[in-house]
C-alpha cells in the first residue's frame, strides 16, 4: 500500500494570547473596574438648603488606551507596560495518506514561537507541540516601553529536521493577523481530521463569533502553511 506524508493544510497555526496592559510606573492609577468619587460641600448644611455635590469616575484603560497596533499584527506601546505571552494553540498536524487520500497515521509537529522587541533580531520564547499547550502558562513575561514595537513570529519544523517559513508580525501575505477583543477572526476549512481555528478559539469567542477577551489583551495569530 502506498502511504504519502504531508502537513495537514488550512488550519496549521500559532496563536497567542498578549497581555501589554500593566502600567509599570503606575499600576495604581490604572483600575480593573470603573471606580468613582462623590463629595459634598459644605458637608453640613441647614434646613432647605442642599450642598454642591462633586463627582469623577475613572475608567480602565482598553488596549487602544495602551499601544497602537500597526496592521497586520505589530504591537506598539504607548506607555511603559508589563507585557506576559501565553500560547492558547499550536495546532500543526502531519498526516499519512493511503493512496486513496485518507488519513492512516498522524502526529502533531513541533512548532516554535517567537518574539522581536525594539527591532531586535527574533529569539524563542516557546517549543513544543499542541498537546502540551496549556493557556494558562505565561511562557514570557516583560517590561516594554513607550514606542518600542513587539513582534511575534511562528514556524513549524519539517521532518527532515529543518525549520519551514517563519511568518512575522510583518507578513503582508494574510499568515499574521492581530485581533482585540470585538473583532472577527478568520473562518478556516481543515482537511484530514485537522481541529478547526475556531474550535481553539472557543473560549475566546462570544454568542456573536467574534473575540471576546480582556480590554487590555490581543490574540496573535499566524496561519503557518499557507498563504492568503
Amino acid at each position: 500500500m502506498k502511504v504519502t506524508q504531508r502537513i495537514a493544510p488550512l488550519a496549521a497555526f500559532l496563536a497567542l494570547l498578549v497581555f501589554p496592559g500593566h502600567r509599570v510606573e503606575a499600576q495604581s492609577t490604572d483600575p480593573a473596574i470603573p471606580t468613582g468619587t462623590l463629595s459634598a460641600y459644605p458637608t453640613v448644611v441647614q434646613a432647605g438648603t442642599f450642598p454642591t455635590l462633586t463627582w469623577g469616575i475613572t475608567y480602565p484603560n482598553i488596549v487602544v488606551d495602551v499601544v497602537d497596533i500597526e496592521p497586520p499584527g505589530t504591537i506598539v506601546p504607548t506607555k511603559s507596560l508589563r507585557m506576559d505571552v501565553r500560547v492558547i494553540g499550536a495546532s500543526v498536524k502531519r498526516v499519512w495518506l493511503d493512496s486513496r487520500g485518507r488519513v492512516v497515521d498522524w502526529e502533531w509537529v513541533p512548532t516554535e514561537a517567537l518574539i522581536s522587541y525594539n527591532n531586535s533580531s527574533y529569539s524563542r520564547i516557546w517549543y513544543n507541540t499542541q498537546n502540551n499547550v496549556n493557556p494558562n502558562t505565561i511562557v514570557h513575561s516583560r517590561n516594554v516601553y513607550n514606542n518600542q514595537p513587539i513582534r511575534f513570529g511562528g514556524r513549524y519544523l519539517n521532518s527532515n529536521g529543518s525549520w519551514n517559513t517563519l511568518y512575522t508580525s510583518t507578513n503582508t501575505n494574510g499568515n499574521a493577523v492581530a485581533l482585540k477583543n470585538g473583532d472577527t477572526p478568520p473562518t478556516t476549512e481543515p482537511l484530514y481530521q485537522q481541529p478547526t481555528l475556531e474550535s481553539f478559539l472557543v473560549p475566546y469567542l462570544d454568542q456573536n463569533g467574534n473575540i471576546k477577551i480582556g480590554p487590555k489583551d490581543v490574540i496573535m495569530l499566524f496561519e503557518l502553511t499557507h498563504t492568503d
